[in-house]
C-alpha cells in the first residue's frame, strides 16, 4: 500500500528506520529487530542509503526482502551522493522489479571527509531536482525529507521552507522530518508549512534516545536542540545505561502521544536497527491511547 494512502486514512500510521548492516553479526541482528518489530504491525518500514553508494545494493536488497519475505510495506531511502542519472535510474528499476511502490528521496550528507556536498557530473544538486526525476521515470509514492529547526545549510528557515516547497511542486507526496525533542517545534513548523501552501501529511520522526553521548552527535551532526531540561537529566544519569534507555523511553513516548492528540498522522520511529525501546514505546502508546 502506498505510504501516502496510508497517511491520509485517519488512522495513526507507526513505521520504523533501519539501515543495512555491514557486517553478518550486524545483518543478524536486524533480522532479528526486524522480526520482533513485524508483531507490531507497523504501517511501512524503511531502509538508509549509505553515503557515496556504499550500501546502495544492500538497500534493494533489504527493502525487496522485508516486502517479500516479511509482508512489511517497505520504502527505500534514495540520495544524490556520488550518483549519475543512469545510475539512479538503475536503482529505481530494480526497486520496481522487485515490487517496492515507496521510496525516499534525500540530497544525502556530503561524503565523508567533505565539508560540502557536490554533485557529480551527470548527477543531482538538490532533492527537489531527484524527486522530478524520480517522478518522470516511474510511479512510485513518493517522499522527502524535511527541517523543523531548519536545515544546516540553509540560509534562513524561511529559504529552507521555500526549498521544502520547491520539493513538493516537484512530486514530494508526502515528509518525514528530522528528529526533534519538544513538540512545539514541530507543531510550529507544520503551521509554518501550511501557511507556506504544503499540503502534504507532514510525519514527524522520533529517535528513542538511548546514548547520550550518541545522541549529543547526532544532534549537532543534523542541528536539531536537546531541550535544556532534558539534556540535564541525560547528563545525570550517563554513566547508568539503563537509567537512560528508561528516559528514553518516558520522554519518546509521551512525545508520541502529544504529536498524535495534537493532529500528527503517526510516528516514524529511527530505530538504529534495535527493537527493544520502540516495542516499548509503542506498545505504550497503543495501552494508552487504545489504538
Amino acid at each position: 500500500m502506498r505510504i501516502v494512502d496510508q497517511l491520509k486514512s485517519g488512522y495513526p500510521v507507526f513505521s520504523f528506520e533501519f539501515f543495512p548492516p555491514k557486517t553478518e553479526e550486524g545483518e543478524a541482528r536486524l533480522w532479528e529487530a526486524l522480526s520482533e518489530l513485524r508483531e507490531l504491525k507497523p504501517g511501512f518500514v524503511s531502509v538508509t542509503y549509505g553515503a557515496g553508494g556504499s550500501t546502495r545494493t544492500k538497500t534493494v536488497e533489504l527493502t525487496r526482502r522485508i516486502k517479500a519475505e516479511l509482508g512489511l510495506e517497505a520504502m527505500a531511502h534514495l540520495t544524490c551522493v556520488d550518483a549519475t542519472r543512469d545510475e539512479l535510474a538503475s536503482v529505481l528499476a530494480e526497486l520496481q522489479a522487485g515490487g517496492v511502490d515507496n521510496v525516499l528521496a534525500l540530497r544525502g550528507d556530503p561524503p565523508r571527509g567533505e565539508a560540502r556536498f557536490s554533485p557529480v557530473q551527470g548527477g543531482f544538486r538538490y532533492a527537489s531536482e531527484l524527486v522530478s526525476f524520480v517522478r518522470g521515470q516511474h510511479d512510485f509514492c513518493l517522499g522527502g525529507a524535511c527541517y523543523p529547526e531548519g536545515h544546516l545549510e540553509a540560509a534562513s528557515r524561511h529559504q529552507d521552507l521555500h526549498n521544502l516547497k520547491l520539493k513538493v511542486e516537484a512530486g514530494a507526496q508526502f515528509l518525514i522530518t528530522q528528529l526533534f525533542f519538544d513538540n512545539q517545534v514541530y507543531f510550529d513548523f507544520v503551521d509554518r508549512a501550511r501557511a507556506a501552501g504544503i499540503t502534504v501529511p507532514i510525519l514527524p520522526g522520533i529517535m528513542p534516545i538511548q546514548n547520550v553521548e550518541q545522541i549529543k552527535r547526532f544532534t549537532k551532526m543534523c542541528g536539531a536542540t536537546i531541550p535544556a531540561a532534558l539534556l540535564d537529566q541525560l547528563e545525570r544519569r550517563k554513566d547508568h545505561p539503563e537509567r537512560v534507555h528508561e528516559l528514553g523511553v518516558v520522554h519518546a513516548t509521551i512525545q508520541a502521544l502529544g504529536l498524535l492528540q495534537g493532529g500528527a498522522p503517526g510516528v516514524h520511529f529511527y530505530t538504529l536497527n534495535k527493537s527493544t525501546a520502540t516495542r516499548e514505546i509503542l506498545t505504550a502508546i497503543r495501552t494508552s491511547a487504545r489504538l
